[in-house]
């Protein structure tokens, strides 16, 4: 096991973008129970008191770049850098746009897969797709020399034990991002895990994009909107191991 003393040794500068998936942000569900928009922004308002604060590091962010700090990790298993109870976030995002919608792509497909007598959306999910920049002085990178050695354990797709120890001592070792090799890419790209706000070079987005995803029996399909003839990618099902 790595010790917080031995990741501390490994520790790095770098700097780069992280590209992240999340559910189109331009329109509110809470729209369609509402009838006028003062109904609306009341109910945003009393919708965002019951949600966990902000950690105080995260306040000067884009709401886009500072929400996966504020929430727990999903039970009962957490996720690949945070154990089922860490009190800390993690910005999950990818090198390559590629790479973070495979990551989000797989991971709607398994949702549905495993609820029992769902059938898959038939219209297509609308997306956003951002870029945020990051700098930091303590940055691991998984892929290289001598943490690759354990490459096998880092992109288990079944089991994220030893990532989430790693995780635990990475903090001790106040490390801020970690670089690792996607679990689920076909094709192998790089995860961007920032464990700390104030990583983020900018506090806004660099860009962002529209996209939309269609959920298929054999494969998925990510599509981006007003994109020019090909600029798409194809997840094939078979290749995710569902």
């Amino acid at each position: 096991m790595w010790t917080a003393t031995a990741l501390s040794r490994e520790a790095h500068w770098r700097q780069g973008s992280a590209w992240r998936v999340v559910e189109t942000q331009h329109q509110a569900s809470t729209r369609r129970i509402t009838r006028t928009f003062d109904e609306q922004s009341r109910l945003e308002e009393l919708l965002e008191q019951t949600k966990p604060p902000y950690p105080e590091a995260a306040r000067r962010l884009h709401y886009l770049l500072k929400t996966p700090f504020r929430y727990h990790p999903p039970r009962p298993h957490g996720s690949r850098f945070r154990p089922p109870n860490a009190p800390w976030g993690v910005f999950y995002g990818s090198e390559y746009r590629r790479t973070a919608l495979a990551e989000f792509a797989f991971h709607r497909l398994r949702f549905f897969l495993r609820s029992q007598g769902t059938e898959l959306p038939r219209p297509e999910e609308r997306l956003t797709v951002f870029e945020a920049g990051y700098r930091a002085r303590r940055v691991l990178d998984l892929t290289r020399p001598p943490l690759d050695r354990e490459r096998d354990a880092w992109v288990n797709p079944d089991s994220y034990h030893a990532t989430q120890q790693l995780a635990v001592e990475a903090r001790k070792a106040a490390i801020a991002v970690i670089r690792s090799e996607s679990a689920r890419d076909p094709e192998r790209g790089c995860n961007i895990s920032v464990f700390h706000p104030a990583a983020f070079s900018s506090p806004e987005p660099l860009a962002m994009e529209s996209w939309s995803l269609h959920l298929g029996a054999v494969e998925a399909v990510a599509t981006r909107a007003m994109a020019a003839e090909g600029e798409h990618y194809v997840f094939k099902r078979e290749a995710f191991g569902l």
